[in-house]
């Protein structure tokens, strides 16, 4: 058994957060039905050259079926109405006002289904002066306050791939949002609306780190000179003898003392970082000291010989990898997050694994992801359609 096993998910989603969101619902045992609009000619073209092997490593489409569906048309949202009858949860991620002119939004399908849960995922939200704006991860990063506090202090700010806006916050805040309402729908019998805002989310990252610091001080904190990012000797990256990197991270006295004692230096132990010290740097000529004499110290061994030594110490040390060691690592491997998939045409497909470890319900990537449209015959067919109206409506260009 699954954990989220019988609850069916509509996914209307393209980029980043929505995919993320729904691939973690489908690894957890929902069934997701995947919403795409019919592509053009030379797109479907495009599709088929690119093949099955391509498809199928695309991680966030996996344990979804896909349907192509023309919403602009009165016989594609009569489709979309019969689907939205049965499932459980809605997941878009258009623009706010679209899926009210396509005739799909959440008043128009609660009235379908009252106990549809209908999460929509937007740069901005459902409100607001920026609800209408365009934006990508960067553009949320920079307004939520995060980007500016990434990178070193007299550089310019460093873009953290899309990871923040995009994965870290609007698609893990829409799974608690959409988990949180199935459990309040246990309780009331009803559904409800969930309006998630990438920014909303960034923001909320802030919580510990800065924010609590900021409203209590008032002082703004600065790249670069922040406790977390690298101000002080105690937190850092440092360059190994090989080129490569390490992290150290002995923010607690005794984690500290363990570090001073390892590498002979019992006199450094007194200038452990306290409460005093945070959020921003104190001056302190000694950190400073400390700070140049572990750089020439770091350049003495390789990176592994250090985690070795050091790790074998209860010193936090961790090595910066590259992608191809991240997914050789030892712990990697045993916690499984690297999985390989049996494909039917392609053979063992690598994925990334489930990070939700659950003891009774375990995840599973029950299927790797499919062609665009795969399954629309499939689906029809289950909502009462002939082969023969499946037929007429491909050819009017309703389905793909």
């Amino acid at each position: 058994m699954l954990a989220l096993e019988g609850l069916q998910i509509l996914d209307i989603t393209w980029q980043g957060p929505g995919p993320f969101c729904t691939m973690i619902l489908g690894d957890l045992g929902a069934e997701i039905i995947k919403i795409g609009p019919p592509p053009t000619a030379g797109a479907r073209q495009a599709t088929k050259e690119a093949g099955k092997r391509e498809v199928a490593y695309q991680a966030t489409n996996r344990n979804k079926k896909s349907i192509l569906l023309n919403l602009k048309s009165e016989e594609g949202r009569s489709i979309f109405h019969k689907l939205a009858k049965e499932a459980d949860v809605i997941v878009e991620g258009f623009r706010p006002g679209v899926t009210k002119r396509l005739g799909i939004d959440y008043q128009t399908i609660t009235e379908i289904n009252p106990k549809i849960i209908y999460c929509s995922i937007t740069g901005y939200g459902q409100d607001g002066p920026y609800r209408d704006l365009p934006g990508h991860d960067v553009n949320y990063i920079s307004i939520g306050g995060v980007l500016n506090l990434i990178g070193e202090a007299d550089r310019q700010p460093v873009v953290p791939l899309n990871l923040v806006a995009d994965y870290g916050a609007g698609g893990m805040s829409a799974v608690v949002g959409i988990l949180s309402a199935l459990i309040a729908r246990g309780k009331t019998g009803k559904g409800q609306y969930i309006d998630i805002s990438l920014t909303d989310s960034v923001i909320l990252l802030l919580t510990q780190v800065v924010l609590d610091h900021y409203f209590q001080s008032g002082v703004v904190p600065k790249r670069g000179e922040h406790y977390l990012s690298g101000a002080y000797p105690h937190y850092n990256i440092y360059e190994a003898k090989d080129g490569k990197f390490i992290t150290i991270a002995c923010l607690e006295p005794w984690l500290w003392e363990n570090l001073c004692r390892e590498i002979g230096r019992e006199e450094f132990i007194p200038f452990s970082l306290t409460r005093g010290h945070l959020p921003n740097p104190t001056e302190n000529e000694k950190w400073e000291e400390i700070s140049s004499y572990l750089k020439q110290l770091f350049l003495t061994k390789t990176r592994d010989e250090w985690f070795e030594l050091l790790s074998q110490k209860d010193v936090p040390i961790g090595k910066v990898y590259s992608l191809d060691e991240v997914f050789a690592d030892p712990q990697v491997l045993h916690r499984k997050m690297v999985i390989e998939v049996e494909h039917p045409t392609e053979g063992k497909v690598k994925q990334v694994g489930i990070a939700i470890k659950l003891s009774d319900t375990p995840g599973k990537v029950r299927s790797l992801p499919s062609l665009a449209g795969e399954h629309t015959n499939e689906i029809l067919i289950s909502l009462g359609y002939s082969e023969q109206r499946i037929s007429k409506l491909r050819q009017k260009g309703v389905i793909s």
